[in-house]
């Protein structure tokens, strides 16, 4: 599984969702992106994101006054991808 981290703090709503999808517009199909946020929104808005766009949330957690959301790029695998 290969993970990328994006860094969305100090960012509040709509950017974290905005720098999101610009992110995984880059991404493999299967790439997991961690996503470390300061909104709590985010917790909403990028689940809601991945249900419209075809992308799953493996995760999403608190830690300290961080959140993480953790999505799966969807659409098809390549292979060996």
């Amino acid at each position: 599984m290969k993970l990328v981290t994006l860094d969305a703090r100090r960012l509040l709503c709509p950017m974290p969702v905005i720098r999101v999808q610009d992110r995984v517009e880059t991404l493999q199909p299967g790439t997991v992106l961690e996503v470390v946020c300061t909104d709590p929104g985010v917790l909403n808005d990028i689940p809601a994101w991945c249900r419209i766009n075809g992308h799953e949330v493996v995760e999403t957690r608190q830690q300290g006054d961080e959140y993480i959301v953790r999505i799966r790029v969807g659409g098809v695998e390549q292979p060996g991808g």
